[in-house]
Formats: C-alpha cells, sequence, structure tokens
C-alpha cells in the first residue's frame, strides 16, 4: 500500500474527533445518549456523586461537577439498565419544587447532594445550599430538620461574594 497524506490526515482527523467525543461523554455526563447501558456508563471513568432506587426498579445516578458544584446532571437508567434520560437538575425550576415538608432523601434525590452543608444544632437542623450556573451572588438553601424533614427553602445570599463593596 503506498503512502497517502491525505489518508493520514483523515485518518488523524477522525482519531482527533473520537478523542475529542470520548472526552467530551467523560467529562460532561449529559452528553450520553439513550440507550447507554448503565455498565458502559461506569466503565467510563465517571464515579457518580449519588446513587438512588427508582420506583420502577431502575437507577438514577448523580454526578455534581462544575465550578463550585454549579452542576449536577441527573441520569435515570430503568430496570434493565438502559439510560432513558439525562438532565442537569439545578436550574431555577427544579429549585422551585423544593417545598417544606418533603423528606430531605426527595431533595437529594430530586437536585442532589449539596455544595455545602452547615449545622445549626441550636434549631436541630441542617442548612443545604446549593450554587447554580445563571446565579452569580445567590445559592438555594434548604433548612432540614433533625427529623429529615425541609421545613424551609428560598434562595439567599451566597457568602462567596462578600468582599470589599459587594453588597453596594
Amino acid at each position: 500500500m503506498k503512502f497517502s497524506p491525505r489518508r493520514c490526515l483523515t485518518a488523524s482527523a477522525m482519531t482527533v474527533l473520537l478523542a475529542a467525543i470520548s472526552a467530551c461523554t467523560f467529562l460532561a455526563p449529559g452528553l450520553a445518549l439513550p440507550g447507554t447501558s448503565i455498565d458502559e456508563l461506569r466503565r467510563s471513568g465517571r464515579t457518580p456523586t449519588g446513587e438512588y432506587a427508582l420506583p420502577d426498579g431502575g437507577r438514577r445516578l448523580e454526578f455534581a461537577q462544575g465550578s463550585f458544584g454549579r452542576e449536577t446532571y441527573m441520569m435515570d437508567f430503568d430496570a434493565a439498565g438502559t439510560l432513558v434520560s439525562s438532565q442537569q437538575v439545578l436550574t431555577r425550576e427544579n429549585l422551585a419544587l423544593i417545598v417544606p415538608g418533603i423528606p430531605a432523601q426527595e431533595v437529594r434525590m430530586r437536585i442532589g447532594r449539596p455544595a455545602n452543608v452547615m449545622r445549626v444544632p441550636r434549631q436541630g437542623l441542617q442548612v443545604w445550599n446549593y450554587r447554580f450556573a445563571g446565579a452569580d451572588c445567590e445559592w438555594f438553601q434548604v433548612s432540614v430538620s433533625d427529623a429529615g424533614l425541609v421545613t424551609e427553602a428560598g434562595m439567599g445570599w451566597d457568602p462567596a461574594c462578600d468582599g470589599p463593596n459587594m453588597r453596594d
């Protein structure tokens, strides 16, 4: 077979393209296509930051990522272990669904692990804080009682923004 610079360039370009696609899938679980098996995803090298049983026998894998934990992907697999949906759940719409009275475990299943947890022993609760894309100086706060129920939820000032003249 005769050396062909064009063929070599095409093969190199394809290799780079496949590597880039693999890297994107590795870095952003939201890019995994429906039909991907849970075993495939587990072999990709990504470790879920949470895992939850779904009522239909499926599994939900949580992947928290991004600077300050501003993105959390939830990937839902059916009982056969096939990906049926994937979404970035830290959105204002999803956060608005977190209301007093729901169990803490349901909060974790809906929007994942918090970026920060603060214990308030005198009141017998924890405050979970969630940063999310599009909110530069606010975060979502969830108060969870020692009984495991949400007592309050809403937006608050992100202390990461505190500094000289930040609130002026």
